[in-house]
């Protein structure tokens, strides 16, 4: 396996900790290059494992327990003492940059307990990498591993079938765990998709600009219950959405939303739905959608108190639920892509 290459960097002081944060979607040989040359400077490495929580999908493959299990496999098979590696899962935050960076701060100071004694480690590259100016009480130390692999390159191996590609690009415990996470259905739904929207770009990679999609979006609340759907198609079968599709030529963006509620959900026989509307918000996270560039716009209806109405799954949804609002919030890694991060939006609002 070709190693990056890693200058001895300058002498400093040995801090106490050091804070390494990435999504390790998987780790490869760079990261692990990265980790080593921080622990040459610091005592104990807290990596920071972002994208936790979230289903899998081809760009997030892989749970955070499986990545931390992952690095800390590598680096004891490199000879690092496991004590001296801690981790902190974080989720991702696209509308409230605010809550993403408290999570980090938090899962850093429960490590520390109160020691300033704290260095960032890591490269800036691009606007990517606009996180290591977050944190001004922690010391920067820039690593000097100079490498062009990305994970996306190693998931673009693994997805399209060369194994022996893969082997190359990361260390023997991630690649053992690549090749038995190959036999699993998981790995089979991701390949799907993969395939799926390798297929949905290719139609559209003759168009004179990049397409901009327009979709909306329903957040229906009735008694403390949040009605949702199963997504039947790819991508994303079986991951739990709100009811939605997308804007048709002669169709306003409400008249569109309200369509989609009754063909997927089969809600709104005799029910004025536009009347319970209270609220509405654009979404457009830029990478929010792994079809493409996606907009969707959101609309907020409650209909109050009482019993839940009878639902029937239809269109592209598999089927219809309502589902209790505690076990949304306490499950994000359910939902498809930012839907349950635009329920959150609107329900924690009041």
């Amino acid at each position: 396996m070709p190693a990056p290459s890693t200058p001895s960097p300058t002498p400093r002081r040995r801090r106490t900790f050091g804070v390494y944060i990435g999504r390790f979607e998987p780790p490869h040989a760079a990261h692990l290059s990265v980790m080593l040359e921080a622990l040459q400077s610091v005592q104990k490495l807290i990596v920071v494992i972002g994208s936790a929580r979230a289903a899998r999908n081809i760009k997030n493959p892989f749970t955070a327990e499986e990545r931390q299990d992952l690095i800390s496999r590598m680096l004891q098979d490199a000879g690092i003492p496991k004590p001296r590696v801690l981790f902190v899962h974080v989720r991702d935050y696209y509308y409230n940059e605010a809550l993403w960076l408290s999570e980090v701060q938090a899962g850093v100071t429960a490590h520390t307990r109160g020691s300033s004694d704290v260095a960032l480690i890591g490269h800036i590259k691009d606007e990517s990498s606009y996180y290591l100016r977050s944190f001004p009480a922690w010391e920067f130390i820039p690593t000097h591993v100079v490498s062009d692999l990305s994970a996306t390159d190693v998931r673009r191996a693994y997805f399209e079938g060369h194994p022996e590609t893969v082997q190359g690009m990361v260390p023997p415990a991630v690649h053992a765990f690549l090749t038995t996470f190959q036999a699993t259905p998981d790995y089979r739904d991701l390949r799907d998709d993969y395939e799926y929207l390798a297929h949905y770009r290719a139609a559209w990679k003759d168009t004179p600009y990049p397409p901009i999609f327009v979709t909306t979006d329903a957040v229906i609340t009735r008694s403390g219950h949040v009605l949702l759907v199963r997504r039947g198609g790819l991508p994303g079968r079986g991951r739990l959405a709100m009811p939605g599709g997308f804007l048709e030529q002669k169709e306003t963006l409400l008249d569109c939303c309200v369509r989609e509620v009754q063909e997927e959900t089969g809600l709104g026989s005799g029910l004025d739905l536009k009347a319970a509307l209270r609220a509405q918000a654009v979404f457009d996270y830029p990478d929010r959608s792994l079809r493409g560039r996606t907009i969707t716009h959101a609309f907020h209806f409650d209909l109050g108190i009482g019993q839940l109405p009878r639902l029937s799954g239809g269109s592209d949804a598999s089927e219809a639920l309502w589902m209790p609002l505690s076990d949304i919030l306490a499950s994000p890694e359910l939902f498809f892509e930012d839907h349950h991060a635009i329920i959150e939006h609107f329900v924690m609002r009041g």
